[in-house]
């Protein structure tokens, strides 16, 4: 398994060859598990020591956007230089096309060689996934049974996949969306992927947020759709898809009954809800208990009762790019 822990001086080295890996060599050579103790083991020192850059975003017509994302290391222990390049159109939901692309390219830094082409949009949808899963390993509790994912997009299943990974005391998983065909399509597949869990459609996300010992968002809602005096005591709340003031997944309440958590100091001037929660005062910055790689080092303690509820929040960091690059990378030589 790649790692930053062992001598990785001359991997980028170990091969001449170029690789362009689509979304089927991303799935061939990757695992949950795989990706998740990567990050685990890595996170922390990758993020003293890789640079990243504020993204650059560039409008390329009225709706239409391109965002630049890179970050290096230096370090012969960790020698990679890359790139997400994101393009934005959504007008191509009435052409039936994605309305999100993404490619990554991959360099060796210390020699600008490049490694890699991999598809971005797979990618992003395994790491994002990956520090969503990370971070209920160290804040759900170790007895969770039920899990409530809102939201049936592209990244759902590997949400549900991913805290299933953690979390094997889960046993059953509602999922509702706004569509519900959506929703009752993706209990389809996931019921005759998964064995052991009861995968169920939730018509009323009013009537089943209350029964999720984790309850995982993922939408692009600008209004709260979680509201936090139905949470039970002792849920771990996970928020991933606003990444602008605007969006949000949750209300007030939600915030300020939890202890929270986010993936990067970022999520503080992205995220809508703690954005929101800061304006109105809620709570503070400072309240904000720690970031990820704090929570993994173990500087800061994650949950300290059972009753407790956490609440962690990201907006992705070009830190976990990288890993993920590396390890799909790696895997491939």
């Amino acid at each position: 398994m790649a790692s930053m822990d062992t001598n990785k001086e001359n991997v980028p080295n170990r091969s001449r060859e170029f690789f362009v890996i689509d979304s089927a060599g991303i799935r061939s050579k990757l695992s949950y598990a795989a990706l998740l103790d990567h990050l685990q083991a890595s996170l922390p020192s990758a993020t003293e020591l890789v640079r990243c850059p504020h993204r650059q975003q560039f409008s390329i017509d009225s709706s239409s956007t391109l965002l630049l994302m890179p970050s290096w290391s230096s370090t012969s222990v960790f020698p990679y230089l890359g790139v997400k390049i994101v393009t934005s159109f959504p007008q191509n939901s009435a052409r039936n096309l994605p309305g999100i692309n993404a490619s990554y390219l991959l360099f060796d830094s210390a020699t600008g060689r490049p490694l890699s082409c991999i598809d971005g949009t797979e990618m992003t949808l395994w790491r994002t996934s990956c520090v969503s899963a990370l971070a209920a390993r160290k804040l759900a509790r170790e007895d969770a049974g039920v899990l409530v994912m809102v939201g049936a997009g592209a990244l759902a299943a590997h949400l549900v996949r991913a805290h299933l990974t953690v979390r094997p005391s889960l046993k059953k998983v509602f999922i509702w969306n706004r569509t519900a065909e959506k929703a009752i399509s993706l209990v389809k597949k996931l019921q005759e992927e998964v064995n052991g869990v009861q995968f169920v459609h939730g018509a009323s996300l009013g009537d089943i947020i209350g029964e999720g010992d984790m309850v995982s968002c993922a939408t692009s809602s600008e209004v709260p759709l979680v509201e936090g005096q139905k949470l039970k005591n002792g849920v771990h709340l996970d928020l991933v898809g606003s990444f602008t003031p605007s969006m949000k997944e949750c209300d007030d309440e939600a915030i300020a009954r939890g202890r929270v958590f986010v993936d990067c100091v970022a999520a503080f001037a992205e995220a809508g809800e703690l954005v929101g929660a800061f304006d109105r005062g809620v709570i503070s910055p400072g309240d904000v208990v720690a970031t990820l790689p704090e929570l993994i080092k173990g500087e800061k303690i994650g949950r300290s009762c059972s009753d407790q509820i956490t609440v962690f929040k990201s907006v992705g960091s070009a830190v976990v790019d990288l890993l993920a690059a590396q390890l799909i990378y790696e895997s491939h030589l």
